[in-house]
């Protein structure tokens, strides 16, 4: 099973972004799904989740600037960021709680490896 964040780049104040999580390999299905973001020197913070029900949360720093969403069929969950500011600058991270067996209801985390977002001018 395989992660893979892509999206990530440099913006402007006030630019958009939009990142993409793939997940890759042998699993039953998809659980939550989770962005988080890194930034040097700080705790890693969870930026938004989605629930297998495909219910979305946001953190408050976020909210009405970031959505997360997902497309089940290409097994990819997306985190729209618009008005950016430069605290947003940070590694993000996409975490997934993966059910690996139809024979099971035991779920396994995963992360993806990271996609650097700076927002300077």
């Amino acid at each position: 099973v395989q992660l893979q964040a892509s999206g990530g780049g440099q913006v402007q104040p006030g630019g958009s972004l939009r990142l993409a999580c793939t997940v890759s390999g042998k699993f039953f299905s998809i659980n939550a799904v989770g962005w988080y973001r890194q930034d040097q020197g700080k705790q890693r913070e969870l930026v938004a989740a989605i629930s297998a029900g495909g219910l979305p949360s946001h953190a408050p720093s976020v909210k009405g600037r970031f959505t997360i969403s997902e497309d089940r069929a290409k097994n990819t969950v997306y985190l729209q960021m618009n008005s950016l500011k430069p605290e947003d600058t940070a590694v993000y991270y996409c975490s997934a709680d993966l059910r690996l067996l139809k024979s099971t209801t035991q779920v396994q985390n995963y992360w993806g490896q990271g996609t650097q977002v700076t927002v300077s001018s």
